[in-house]
């Protein structure tokens, strides 16, 4: 709008000001070189007004003629462009798609109107790993190193072929190197991380986890989280050979994690064990009010040298009013009581768990209490087959493994702090660490003092109207204590040196196999020892509860 009314206010000036020339006639001479031109003054104006018109024109003409090749090579430059932009848009939307064939062809295309483009070089690169031609995508990425403007894409391409290829090395040596690069990229500084804590590189760790914290690639909770996690990986690695330095790390662990498990574990063992018995306890109560564990409470328990069993049992009651709701706290105080032969404590606070409650741990426990306070094998054999099929107990659980031992990255991932202590989501079926159960038939207390193993054997039923003698198994060895097996009979016992006699077969009832299936509880002694005496020094149980392997039959903590 506004260019026309300047149109028309133009049009109007020049009207008026013709038609004003028009009113007021005059003549002009011009005399050169002996020629005179006598014209009118309006006449003379519009003949150089279009002489100036026809200069215009003049040099806009040889404007164009002289600027036509750069402008057709222009146009075909632009038009060249274009081509390539949209092969490169087409490429790119083949290549997500995996459609390989449309991705190469417009792959090709992209090269040749765009040659010198970096996101050539990529189309190009990923249309060749769509294809499978690894050796062309690695060349391409090799070339993009030669220039600074494509090098940190060539390292970031370089690094993920060398992980598909499972080259370790040379993908830490890509991060490394993207690194040096540029410290704020945040791939190289995650990948380099995530590769030392698979090799268990702690020290590296810790200087690429303090790297990300300068540039800012991670959140503070988050760095103070993985720095206690290593921390307490190189105290629980260094806690027999360098005691010293283990405290350093497992107290630092401590401060930046009050709640992880294995720092508070590691410093209190190790400050017990040089007499600073006050701070040991404040360490392992701070972090039992947030996570109890069986290692814990081990810990605090003998967390004074010389303490006698019911000094102990009064230890473990105050760590149980730190945190009364868990079951950590409940097993502590039944594990204290039954060292402190004080079975009546034990089996009141296992009470509330005995009908709604009731783990593997708990019915060990029970079964503990009745063969050591009054030997009912009997009632012990009762106790353990409901162990097997109890609800499991919380464990060191990462990625769907179960371990007795903590530990800082996954065996299946390695993602740094996967292993946490809960109650397993499901029943395990198979692999290399299962929970396996049947009716239980035979107790036998291992040689070693804090193991007791319950074997079950296939059960062959017997009718009530054909009773059997009852034999009583033969004494173990010196290397392992022998609860004796029992047959559901009520005839009079043989000598205890004879041999158990043969069930008589029964054609009326088939028999129920039953799968061979093998559990271990901790104890500090067989069921049919009776234990230190209350004035005796007791070595410390490795554990406080029940742990199942299949093939590894070793005691440990859970």
């Amino acid at each position: 709008m506004t260019r026309l009314v300047l149109f028309l206010l133009g049009v109007i000036l020049l009207a008026s000001g013709l038609a004003w020339l028009a009113d007021r006639p005059g003549s002009l001479l011009i005399t050169w070189q002996g020629y005179e031109i006598e014209t009118s003054v309006f006449r003379a104006v519009i003949l150089f007004a279009a002489v100036i018109g026809l200069a215009l024109l003049a040099w806009a003409v040889m404007s164009q003629i002289w600027s036509s090749p750069a402008a057709v090579s222009h146009f075909l430059t632009r038009r060249r462009q274009r081509r390539g932009l949209d092969a490169l848009s087409s490429g790119m939307i083949a290549i997500g798609a995996g459609d390989r064939s449309t991705a190469t062809r417009y792959a090709l295309q992209a090269r040749k109107s765009l040659p010198n483009e970096p996101l050539t070089h990529l189309l190009r690169a990923q249309a060749a790993q769509l294809s499978g031609d690894k050796a062309t995508a690695r060349r391409i990425f090799e070339a993009m190193l030669a220039s600074p403007d494509t090098e940190q894409l060539g390292l970031r391409g370089l690094f993920l072929e060398a992980g598909r290829e499972g080259e370790r090395e040379a993908q830490q040596q890509f991060a490394e190197r993207a690194l040096r690069l540029n410290p704020k990229l945040s791939w190289p500084v995650e990948a380099l991380f995530e590769l030392q804590c698979k090799a268990g590189d702690w020290a590296g760790a810790l200087a690429t986890l303090a790297l990300a914290k300068r540039h800012g690639h991670v959140e503070r909770p988050v760095v103070d989280r993985r720095r206690a996690v290593l921390l307490a990986a190189q105290a629980q690695a260094l806690e027999e050979d360098d005691p010293e330095k283990a405290l350093t790390l497992a107290l630092e662990a401590h401060g930046l994690a009050p709640s992880l498990i294995p720092a508070a574990a590691v410093a209190g063992r190790l400050l017990a064990a040089r007499g600073n018995t006050p701070r040991a306890a404040k360490i392992i109560q701070k972090t039992w009010t947030k996570a109890p564990h069986p290692e814990l409470a081990t810990a605090y328990a003998y967390a004074r040298i010389g303490d006698s069993p019911r000094d102990r049992l009064d230890r473990v009651k105050h760590l149980f009013s730190l945190n009364p709701m868990s079951i950590e706290s409940s097993i502590a105080v039944a594990v204290a009581a039954i060292e402190a032969h004080d079975y009546a404590e034990a089996r009141r606070i296992l009470q509330p768990f005995l009908e709604q409650g009731l783990t593997r741990r708990v019915a060990a426990l029970m079964a503990r209490i009745e063969a050591e306070e009054s030997g009912d094998k009997g009632r012990a054999r009762e106790w353990l087959a409901r162990a097997v099929t109890a609800p499991r107990d919380a464990a060191w659980i990462a990625d769907g493994v179960t371990s007795d031992r903590w530990a800082a990255i996954s065996p299946v991932s390695g993602v740094l702090d996967a292993f946490e202590w809960r109650v397993p989501a499901d029943e395990a079926e198979g692999g290399e660490e299962r929970i396996l159960g049947a009716d239980l038939t035979e107790f036998i207390a291992s040689g070693e003092p804090d193991t007791v193993i319950v074997k079950a054997e296939p059960v062959v039923a017997v009718p009530e109207a054909k009773p059997q003698p009852k034999a009583a198994a033969a004494e173990a060895p010196a290397a392992a204590a022998t609860v004796a097996k029992e047959a559901p009979t009520t005839a009079a016992p043989a000598e205890p040196t004879s041999k158990p006699a043969k069930r008589a077969p029964d054609r009326s009832r088939e028999a129920e196999p039953r799968t061979e299936r093998t559990r271990i509880f901790t104890s500090p002694h067989a069921p049919d020892d009776p234990g230190p005496a209350a004035d005796e020094e007791e070595t410390p149980p490795t554990g406080l509860g029940l742990r199942a392997t299949a093939g590894s039959l070793k005691p440990g903590l859970t």
